[in-house]
């Protein structure tokens, strides 16, 4: 497995993340791309249509980066971890998880590929508008001064 963070990578990565835009009652809303996995905070209308979008995003994925790499099969392990957030802190806490992981374990910032880094219209033409009250509204109720 080559770098996820290598710029042809990445490029492969992003195309996955725009095809897979508001598919299968599922929303990218933040994401990082660690060096052998992804991070990806995921809005879904249910259990169901959060696997049906994380099977079709790691099909996609697996095809575009085997294709890169002149190679076959499974790209990440059949798995996920999901964990259901309840609270807007529960939420913040996740997302900053997600955009300073990298700098958590390699102590250097993120600055290129999370969700973070995008312009308005990258986010746009990139990511999901959430539709819950918990990611349009909530997240910010628990940011300080929110």
């Amino acid at each position: 497995m080559w770098n996820l963070r290598s710029g042809r990578s990445w490029r492969r990565i992003r195309r996955a993340f725009e095809k897979a835009r508001g598919r299968f009652g599922a929303r990218i809303v933040e994401y990082s791309v660690q060096g052998n996995h992804l991070h990806l905070i995921i809005e879904a209308d249910d259990d169901g249509a959060l696997s049906r979008a994380m099977q079709g995003l790691c099909i996609r994925l697996a095809k575009a980066l085997n294709a890169l790499m002149s190679g076959s099969g499974t790209v990440f392990d059949d798995h996920y971890f999901s964990r259901l957030l309840k609270s807007p802190t529960e939420l913040v806490r996740a997302i900053a998880y997600v955009l300073g992981n990298h700098q958590h374990h390699f102590g250097t910032p993120s600055a290129l590929y999370t969700s973070a880094e995008l312009s308005p219209a990258e986010r746009i033409e990139l990511l999901s508008v959430p539709i819950g009250w918990l990611l349009s509204v909530g997240r910010f109720k628990a940011l300080p001064g929110g």
